[in-house]
Order: structure tokens, then sequence, then C-alpha cells
């Protein structure tokens, strides 16, 4: 297991680095790392830091507490709309989108290490990154539907580009927890590994590429983004339009309230 020193601590991300591997690991764990505000500006920042930083050659994404991420914070809201409604489209364009293609862009090889739930965005910034290995009870989850809203955070993209359409779908409109084992079955993941052999799996495997040829991955990573990526900017885009259009709905003031209150929610399909 790699011994690493903490560079930087945000308030809700701690930034730590193992020779040329720099570890970012969401730090909400009261929250099971739910997005809000903080936390996505001091995630922007660290993975802007770790762009900036030549020395780094590798990147890990890790979850303090029980889960990856649980995804958006429901219970610290959005900025109101002039009409009222949750303004999640600025939440997505000028806090979540700069994070996900920051890691795409990202010149060097990004690994995410996901155990517990990784769930909505924390989905997406799980599938954002380009190497996924899981814990074997660890699952992921686009719960979007389940509050009345469609996927965003790409992963609308990068479902699709992983594991084609007919599954996409079905976790897309059934919101259900795809278990670690099924998702490295359907092509979702690349590795799973026993609970307590993830951290190590992970570090080995950052460490492995931090020691090889960060120019060949970075020319590797360009290509790949440009054959199947090439429209991610405008897919996030349309994500951000349409889950503006879903956060105005009566289902999703409904299905935020009976998440909030822990039950069962009620749509009318309007």
């Amino acid at each position: 297991m790699s011994v690493y020193e903490l560079v930087h601590s945000y308030d809700t991300v701690n930034l730590h680095r193992a020779g040329a591997v720099a570890r970012i690991e969401l730090n909400r764990p009261e929250k099971m790392n739910a997005w809000d505000t903080q936390f996505g500006l001091d995630l922007r920042a660290a993975i802007e830091r770790v762009g900036g930083d030549d020395e780094i050659r590798a990147v890990l994404l890790t979850g303090a507490g029980r889960g990856f991420s649980s995804g958006a914070d429901l219970s610290a809201g959005f900025d109101p709309t002039p009409e009222g409604h949750p303004d999640v489209h600025t939440a997505l364009v000028e806090r979540y989108h700069p994070i996900i293609t920051g890691l795409r862009e990202l010149p060097k090889p990004v690994v995410a290490a996901v155990h517990g739930g990784a769930v909505g965005i924390g989905c997406s910034l799980a599938l954002s990154a380009d190497l996924v290995l899981a814990s074997e009870s660890a699952y992921f989850l686009l719960a979007f539907v389940n509050i009345g809203l469609v996927p965003d955070g790409g992963s609308s993209a990068f479902i699709p580009a992983r594991i084609g359409f007919t599954r996409a779908i079905e976790m897309a409109f059934l919101g259900e927890r795809l278990r670690a084992p099924r998702a490295l079955e359907w092509g979702l993941i690349n590795a799973v590994h026993p609970d307590d052999e993830l951290t190590a799996a992970a570090d080995a495997l950052a460490a492995r590429l931090a020691a090889g040829p960060t120019r060949s991955y970075a020319g590797t990573k360009q290509q790949l983004n440009a054959w199947v990526y090439s429209g991610v900017a405008e897919q996030l885009e349309l994500e951000a339009e349409i889950q503006q259009q879903q956060a105005a709905s009566s289902d999703f003031a409904e299905g935020a309230l009976a998440f909030l209150q822990k039950r069962a929610p009620e749509f009318r399909g309007v």
C-alpha cells in the first residue's frame, strides 16, 4: 500500500500525494460524499491543481467513509430561478461540468476506486475516470429517475459508450442498483476486488500508471476521447437543459420531497 502525504485539505475534499500519484479523496463522509456547492468548488479546485502539476503523472479518485458518493445533496437545495424553480442548470454548467470535462481532458490517467455506492452524479464522476475499480460490495446507481429527474454529469454519454443502449436505458429507466460483479460482467467497470483489497489494488494500478509513458497515455486518451466522446460537451449541455425542465416539474417536487421524507413517491407524469 502506498504511503500518501496530505498535500491540501479543502473543506470537503482531501488531496494526497505519493510520489507521482495524486489521490483526490471525496471527504463528506457524514453525507456519504454528497455534492453541495462547496463540494463542487473544492473538487474542481483539486482537479485543476493536479492538472497544473507536471510532477503528478496519475490521479486516483476515492471516497472517505462508507461510500464513494451518494450523488447530489438534496437537503442542501439549489438556488431558485426567476420562476422559483431549482436552478439545476447553473449548478451543472458552472460547477459540475468543469469537473467532468476536467477529468476527461486531463492528459494523465485517472483511476476511480469505488466502494459502497456511486449514485447519481457520483456514478457519473466514477465513470468519467479512465479506469474504474470497485469493491465486491460496491454498486452503481442512476437514481435520477427515482426522484423524477434524468441522468446528468455526462452519464448519458459515458454509460452507453461503455455498455450500449440496451443496458444504459435499463439503468436509467429502472433506477436499480447495479452491483459491482454485474457491472464488471456488463463491461461498465474494469475490475472487482474483495472489499479489503480494493485500496491496495487501486494504489498499485495508479503507481504503475505513474511510472509509465505519460505522453503515450495522454495521446491515447486524446484519441479515444475524439472517437468515443467527441460530442460530450454538447451532451452535457443537453443534459443540463433537460434536467432544468425536469426540475420545474411536479414529479421532481414530489420525488425530492418523498426522498427527504423517506417514502415512496407518487408520480403523476407532470
